[in-house]
């Protein structure tokens, strides 16, 4: 009896959080370490594997007993492994956000490395990583220098069967990928066992809220089963080299039983981003141990699945005969190490003064109060009594001071009901006293806007004489908030 009660009393239930991990011995109504208010989930604490995470599994329990780590001076590391080599995906916008430098043309997965795709369901995340998957198992990789060179990629499916795979595969263009294996189950112990005897380089698991160990009592997708699978699957990339691709879905409240947690445990975290209802995808690195986190992917749904787009996401393409539409400006903005032109739109109506609206989608609403304090002390606009609404097209957001001059013109444009030319951009840091500043790698921005076709460019006169010439592209020089103004038609 003794016995059995001591053994009994080896599980107990705990608290934990879905926001930060943290746990808790009874239930509150706020998380007390982030402050989430109704984040604590329910589950149970095994005292007889905390002091073993990776138990359940023999595979690992056999690798952890075999393989002991030893310490090795850091000189002597790259000398016995060698420089390490990233997997290129083929998708040049993918491989942006992985990370690398462009240069050397080492961008791509790092092996070893756990990623965390996350998206709101139907984005398109399955479509990303099958298309992924078959560049990384085709014969021919175009991204590798090595033409014969090819890899093994492990689907694991734990939403579709084999077979709903195949057909997506054929629809993507895939299928004829020979180094690519589908697995369609949802243990985790087999799903191991499985990529141990293949040995591939990559392996995807779509999703992770699916997978589940036989020996804990929870459900599959719980904060218990999560972390215990994704700990293991850590273990398991960082013991085998072999780069595991993990998928999360997340809510239109942004808060999955998972993600926000496993944030932590991975290597990169990366979030699908768009409308399911719109063509145009995003693809953005929240986290990435390996590379910045200010790049971005572009992309485009089709009927064959995720088109990219390296020229950048030109929302605001010139075309011919366009019309002059008041409110709306055009900025050159930089994400990472690319330049994508966007379209910064304004819109003034009647509202009632000491109430009115300040409304931004995209755009930092601290900001935007402080431009229009500006546009009133300095460009002698009255918008006390108007509701002022400021977006992004496209669903980027842009948080740089480059885009001030562009927002105030939209905002003024809006209020007068003047425009500037379509082929017209705008560039300029706005500060409190109504001057502009010059903004960082002008030089750049001016020669993508060239490039798309814009012909004129309002510029902060500061450096104005220190920028190249460049063909097809016309300066307007700009000393503070009352000249650009001026320059609406």
């Amino acid at each position: 009896m003794i016995w059995l009660r001591c053994c009994m009393s080896k599980t107990r239930t705990i608290f934990v959080c879905t926001n930060c991990g943290s746990t808790h011995s009874s239930w509150m109504g706020k998380c007390s370490d982030c402050g989430t208010w109704d984040s604590l989930e329910e589950s149970q604490f095994d005292k007889s594997s905390a002091s073993d995470p990776h138990r359940g599994s023999s595979w690992v329990e056999t690798k952890a007993s075999t393989e002991t780590p030893v310490a090795t001076s850091i000189t002597e590391i790259m000398s016995s492994t060698g420089p390490m080599k990233r997997l290129p995906t083929g998708i040049t916008e993918l491989d942006r956000v992985l990370g690398g430098t462009e240069a050397d043309d080492t961008r791509g997965l790092v092996p070893g490395s756990v990623v965390l795709v996350g998206g709101e369901p139907g984005i398109g995340k399955s479509t990303l990583l099958l298309q992924a998957a078959g560049a990384w198992a085709s014969p021919i990789n175009m991204n590798a220098k090595d033409p014969d060179w090819t890899s093994k990629v492990l689907y694991v499916s734990s939403e579709e069967s084999a077979q709903q795979v195949q057909l997506r595969s054929e629809r993507l263009g895939v299928a004829d990928a020979d180094g690519l294996f589908v697995l369609a189950d949802t243990n985790l112990a087999r799903i191991l066992e499985q990529a141990r005897k293949i040995k591939p380089d990559v392996c995807v698991i779509d999703s992770i809220q699916m997978i589940y160990k036989a020996d804990i009592e929870a459900a599959p997708g719980s904060v218990t089963q999560l972390r215990r699978c994704c700990s293991e699957l850590v273990y398991f990339a960082k013991a085998t080299g072999i780069s595991v691709v993990l998928v999360g879905h997340v809510t239109k409240e942004g808060t999955l039983a998972g993600p926000r947690m496993l944030e932590h445990m991975v290597d990169a975290v990366l979030y699908f981003e768009g409308d399911r209802y719109h063509s145009a995808r995003i693809v953005r690195a929240i986290k990435n141990r390996f590379g910045t986190t200010q790049e971005l992917g572009i992309f485009e749904m089709t009927g064959q699945g995720l088109q990219q787009l390296p020229g950048g996401m030109s929302v605001a393409a010139i075309q011919s005969g366009d019309e002059h539409r008041p409110g709306a400006v055009v900025c050159p903005a930089m994400h990472g190490s690319r330049c994508v032109c966007v379209e910064i739109q304004a819109l003034t109506a009647t509202g009632f003064v000491g109430s009115a609206k300040r409304k931004s989608s995209g755009l930092d609403s601290n900001r935007l109060a402080m431009l229009i304090a500006v546009l009133e002390q300095h460009g002698g606009l009255r918008l006390a009594d108007r509701d002022v609404f400021a977006s992004v097209v496209g669903g980027l957001k842009i948080v740089e001071p480059a885009a001030d001059l562009a927002m105030s013109l939209s905002i003024a444009g809006a209020h007068y009901k003047r425009s500037l030319p379509p082929t017209t951009i705008a560039i300029g840091e706005v500060g409190l006293g109504g001057e502009l500043r010059s903004a960082t790698q002008i030089e750049q921005r001016l020669r993508e806007s060239a490039r798309l076709g814009y012909t004129h460019a309002i510029v902060p006169a500061s450096g104005v004489s220190k920028l190249p010439r460049i063909q097809g592209m016309e300066l307007i020089p700009v000393k503070n908030v009352s000249q650009a103004i001026e320059r609406l038609m």
